[in-house]
């Protein structure tokens, strides 16, 4: 418990800093959304009239304490665009941008895991040879890129879905899931690539150990050391990197509905910097973090429950 107390006290702290340097950066920026609402020809009356209302004039202390104060009751503020809550905003795309994130999850788990115990069962063969070739190629191409070559490839040649032509998951889910299963290949591949590299290794090393050895002493087939003995074990990085994986895919579905089209929070966030609406872009990045350090925190404290010793070294 005493563990996981400092972990929850640590990520506490970690989020009131990103908090305060987010609002601190918009703050710094040359250009406020009062300028960025009225344009370039506005006169000096009318933006500091706009400054006033939008409270742009008040100290920065001030403005940052109660927007912290409003932030964490769930009132994210008012859109400077739209002139609506940014909750709301937020709220309506978020199952778009969520649910693509779990799917290319769930598609990594089910991919990585087979490759990977495979790859490591035949180590040094061509096939490992291939895959890993095949692998350290995938994991270098970034997100927006493989979003590319999938559209291309699956899109207009394959003629599998129609670029650009979204389905919104209220209006047909099962065309909405045609859909977005393709952009979710695309945000898993590299970490698919990834998860296999790291089990692989994972596999190889824990097999050198004196237990397995000893297992195989016992009379156990590969099959048996490997799934009771050496997967276990093996398992503990990758389910570190999965939980990473998980919070950096959420933020690859931002990059990645660029690229297909998708009205989720992506869209969202880009539109909202371009006009300056600093209330919409703070809360989307402050929960785009808040999500990366949850997550971190949940893989630490199932890493400790797998791993006890670890508790006993912090």
């Amino acid at each position: 418990m005493r563990y996981i107390g400092k972990k929850l006290v640590a990520m506490i702290i970690t989020l009131l800093c990103i908090s305060f340097l987010v609002y601190l950066a918009f703050d710094m920026i040359p250009g406020d959304a009062a300028l960025a609402a009225l344009g370039t020809d506005a006169t000096p009356e009318s933006l500091a009239a706009l400054r006033e209302q939008l409270g742009l004039n008040r100290p920065f202390l001030e403005r940052y304490l109660e927007w912290l104060t409003h932030f964490v009751t769930g009132d994210f503020g008012t859109s400077y665009k739209y002139h609506m809550p940014v909750a709301d905003m937020i709220v309506s795309k978020l199952p778009i941008t969520v649910i693509m994130a779990v799917i290319s999850f769930f598609v990594m788990v089910a991919v990585s895991l087979p490759i990977g115990i495979y790859t490591a069962k035949h180590s040094g063969k061509r096939v490992d040879r291939i895959v890993m070739a095949v692998n350290q190629i995938v994991m270098s191409v970034p997100h927006f890129f493989m979003g590319i070559l999938i559209t291309y490839f699956f899109g207009l040649i394959l003629k599998l879905f129609t670029p650009g032509g979204f389905v919104s998951y209220e209006t047909d889910f099962g065309g909405f899931l045609k859909y977005i299963i393709f952009p979710c290949i695309a945000i898993a591949l590299p970490k698919i690539a990834m998860s296999v590299k790291i089990l692989r290794s994972s596999c190889i090393e824990e097999a050198k150990k004196d237990y397995v050895r000893t297992a195989y002493s016992k009379g156990n087939n590969t099959n048996k050391v490997l799934y009771r003995h050496v997967l276990r074990n093996a398992m503990i990085p990758v389910i570190t990197l999965w939980g990473m994986t998980l919070a950096d895919m959420l933020v690859g579905s931002i990059v990645i509905e660029q690229v297909f089209n998708i009205p989720g929070i992506g869209r969202i966030l880009l539109t909202s910097i371009s006009y300056r609406d600093y209330p919409v872009v703070e809360a989307v990045i402050i929960l785009i973090a808040f999500v990366v350090i949850v997550t971190n925190f949940v893989v630490d404290v199932i890493y400790q429950l797998i791993d006890p010793r670890i508790s006993v070294q912090e």
